[in-house]
């Protein structure tokens, strides 16, 4: 019995990329004052930070509804198929439920998988999902794997500004402006399922060696398994510089680091200016 996979843009992964990869993907819908766009569809990561930058206001996200995963649950089915969907995290976002409860009306043939994670954590569980299918692996155990490697997923960022998580309200103004003059560059994790603060430097140096030493303190990276780099904002010149400067981290294991350009899932709340690695811890 054939194996389908569904995932959200909240994975930073474009309908473009989806087509390649083989698999279905559901845009988000973001939201510029009364300008209306589906994600990774009608507006590039580009396009999203020029109008990010550009705002006062930030843009709003909305998350897939039951309805809609009901009406592409229908479609991946219809030839007798099963479908393991995975979802941003539900601690994020109400996407995972909605997608649990249509998945109840198609007598076990979907098995949704929360990813506990969003943006390149969630496209590196997705990417371990797709080698699964293609080893044909069966629906409910590539859930049952994603459900246990998820795990080990580790996520973390350096942020370059403070701006969008006060206009967010995740921090207050007066916190912002002192962080900016005291050049503070706090590095973010998800750790299960929720965006955590896990540490300060002051400049980006600095923020760039507490990067390199959480990953060196994080477990180890699992080179078999899925990892990527990424970055927000309209070049990657900060990355590029970030993984010159850390190739003692991969340079004995791999060639080269996949990277992307983060999405507007966390885009919106972290701004342009920040760099990120995802990857397996371990065992």
């Amino acid at each position: 019995m054939a194996v389908k996979l569904l995932v959200g843009s909240s994975s930073d992964i474009t309908m473009e990329e989806a087509k390649q990869l083989g698999i279905e993907m559901i845009p988000m819908t973001i939201t510029f004052g009364e300008e209306m766009y589906s994600d990774g569809v009608d507006i590039t990561k580009r396009e999203f930070f020029e109008k990010l930058i550009e705002s006062d206001e930030l843009p709003k996200t909305s998350q897939i509804n039951m309805f809609q995963f009901e009406e592409r649950f229908k479609e991946m089915t219809a030839d007798g198929s099963e479908v393991v969907a995975i979802t941003i995290s539900s601690k994020l976002s109400g996407t995972y439920e909605n997608a649990v409860q249509a998945a109840e009306n198609f007598g076990g043939k979907v098995f949704v998988v929360d990813s506990l994670n969003a943006c390149i954590g969630e496209r590196i569980l997705i990417e371990y999902a797709i080698r699964l299918m293609k080893e044909g692996v069966a629906a409910k155990e590539i859930a049952e794997r994603l459900e246990e490697g998820r795990q080990r997923i580790r996520l973390m960022a350096l942020l370059g500004t403070l701006e969008y998580l006060q206009k967010g309200g995740r921090i207050s103004a007066a916190a912002a402006i002192s962080g900016e003059i005291l050049h503070i560059k706090p590095v973010i994790s998800i750790i299960d399922g929720e965006v955590k603060l896990v540490g300060k430097a002051m400049g980006s140096k600095k923020g760039s060696n507490l990067l390199t030493q959480m990953i060196d303190k994080s477990g180890g990276i699992d080179f078999d398994m899925p990892h990527v780099a990424a970055y927000s904002g309209l070049d990657d010149s900060l990355l590029q510089k970030y993984l010159h400067d850390s190739a003692h981290l991969w340079k004995e294991q791999i060639d080269e680091v996949p990277s992307y350009c983060i999405g507007s899932t966390i885009g919106t709340h972290i701004g342009p200016g920040s760099i990120a690695v995802a990857y397996f811890a371990e065992k």
